[in-house]
């Protein structure tokens, strides 16, 4: 049963070391502001983290990177970060990278019960290396394993009393499987209302997964890269 918590401080408290977390969000947009912010606060380290990228130098996961509480980052997409080039190429922290539709497939597993899959990306590649290769119709394919984690922190538009989580538009692309991947689901909301206010058709995830929400507040929602027309440009 979902339980409703104040602010993501109280959310995360019980978050130790050592833990593997999801980290909702595509690039910066639909990212979990409060709760990485929450677990910069609790300082803890050796941290294992799933999430399609880094962040970016003092924002997202970036956060987490400045405190030096990451020992590895399990990602699809590093490249906006330089703090994470600097610690990876100083040994400070491991990295995992997965094509982006395997990560996000690895993640589905999990949260449907499937143990592991059989997958064409990336055979011949470095990333085949150690796994096992089946071949399906004359072509070959790795064995992918499910990601599962011990708690998985997500931003929804609109979530209601009984846990039930509304996405926006890109923010679906990860959120909504890792929100049934993990162990524990910490949702933060940018608005909370009433069980029953929100139309059933419309539910991305189901109260069910959720374990933890609360109403998120003072979101920057940066932009990875600005880009804007100049006057009289032509597109």
């Amino acid at each position: 049963m979902v339980r409703i918590y104040p602010d993501g401080d109280a959310a995360v408290a019980d978050i130790q070391d050592n833990a593997t977390i999801m980290s909702g969000g595509f690039g910066l947009c639909g990212i979990p502001e409060n709760s990485i912010k929450a677990l910069v606060k609790r300082n803890i380290k050796n941290l294992t983290i799933i999430s399609n990228n880094a962040g970016v130098n003092g924002h997202g996961v970036g956060l987490l990177l400045e405190q030096k509480m990451i020992k590895k980052i399990i990602g699809s997409y590093v490249g906006e970060n330089t703090l994470f080039e600097q610690q990876l190429l100083a040994g400070l922290i491991d990295v995992e990278l997965i094509p982006q539709g395997t990560l996000a497939t690895r993640i589905q597993m999990a949260a449907m019960g499937i143990p592991a899959f059989f997958c064409l990306a990336g055979y011949g590649t470095e990333i085949a290396i150690g796994k096992e290769v089946r071949t399906f119709n004359g072509k070959s394919y790795l064995m992918e394993h499910a990601l599962h984690a011990d708690f998985s922190l997500v931003k929804a538009w609109r979530g209601d009393t009984a846990g039930n989580l509304v996405f926006k538009k890109t923010t679906r692309n990860f959120s909504v499987a890792m929100a049934k991947a993990a162990q524990v689901t910490i949702a933060e909301v940018e608005e909370l209302v009433e069980a029953g206010a929100i139309d059933p058709d419309t539910v991305d995830v189901p109260g069910i997964y959720v374990s933890r929400i609360y109403q998120g507040k003072d979101y920057e929602k940066k932009i990875e890269n600005l880009k804007i027309r100049q006057q009289n440009q032509v597109v």
